[in-house]
């Protein structure tokens, strides 16, 4: 597997016939994305849910995404010493990957990498992102289910709503919680989602509170999660989150061999060309980009 995903991480000229033996191997894992603001507990609860669910016998990928180191463009602070309690445990499997700059809080190549997670037996991957705020909405995007980590003291609801995780979270988790004020994020929380129009019918997002440091409230977010999972599947909501996640990867992949062809037709000048025309108020920019791919008809 660690070879594998640094293929990935490496754009390596062989992930093509990787992508293709792994085809019929995945689709099984449950998919849950741990999100948050820096300082909430991420690792320390994604700890804790890794040994909640190891209790119950399943496998578990960790997919730790942190900060690009800005001289090696490699994970910076390594979120698996957080982890070193399962090191030894044959069961779980931990990789520390690079944002390498992306605003999402999330690799370009994660999507690829927890397609080798789910082929090789994982029952649940755990994609923990990096703390950028209001950019981090993108894990909604990947995860089958969403978990928004909060805590007391690290800003109030309404600054909650404004990095956009209120629109993402399938369950909320209050961590931290033997702090004071917790009741009071966990209160601005409910009133806020209350606010939210669901249809009839549509998941409501539970609020736990939990202490990740010596564990309690993990058992009840991890319940919240297979509940989550149950309910995706009975609405057919499961099939459509990952259609639409296969088809922004399809998408990505297409984006990232068009920027290589433009690459390319950089090279030639034929866009500096166009846009020179387009400084001098020759032409306009969908005219200039109607030419540029007009190359490639």
């Amino acid at each position: 597997m660690a070879r594998l995903i640094s293929m990935v991480e490496d754009a390596s000229p062989l992930l093509r016939e990787v992508m293709t033996s792994l085809v019929g191997h995945a689709g099984r894992a449950h998919v849950v994305g741990v999100t948050g603001s820096p300082g909430v507990g991420k690792s320390t609860f994604t700890s804790a849910l890794v040994s909640e669910l190891r209790r119950a016998g399943r496998r578990v990928g960790v997919l730790a995404v942190d900060p690009s180191s800005p001289f090696s463009g490699g994970a910076l602070l390594g979120d698996r010493v957080r982890m070193s309690e399962h090191a030894l445990d044959a069961g779980v499997y931990i990789r520390s990957m690079a944002s390498r700059g992306h605003l999402g809080g999330l690799s370009w190549s994660t999507p690829q990498a927890l397609r080798v997670l789910d082929a090789a037996g994982c029952d649940v991957v755990l994609v923990e992102t990096v703390g950028v705020g209001q950019s981090e909405v993108e894990i909604a995007g990947l995860a089958d289910t969403t978990l928004v980590l909060l805590a007391p003291g690290l800003g109030d609801g309404i600054q909650a709503a404004k990095a956009g995780i209120l629109e993402i979270g399938d369950v909320y988790v209050v961590n931290k919680a033997d702090r004071d004020g917790a009741d009071d994020v966990r209160r601005d929380l409910r009133g806020m989602l209350r606010l939210a129009e669901r249809a009839d019918g549509a998941w409501r997002p539970p609020i736990l509170k939990t202490v990740a440091q010596n564990g309690d409230g993990v058992a009840e977010a991890a319940a919240e999660i297979d509940g989550h999972r149950a309910w995706l599947e009975e609405s057919g909501k499961l099939a459509a989150r990952r259609t639409r996640r296969a088809r922004d990867e399809v998408e990505a992949i297409a984006v990232t061999a068009l920027r290589e062809r433009w690459g390319d037709v950089h090279a030639r000048s034929e866009l500096d060309a166009l846009a020179a025309r387009v400084v001098a108020g020759e032409l306009d920019p969908y005219a200039a980009a109607d030419e540029l791919l007009a190359e490639f008809a």
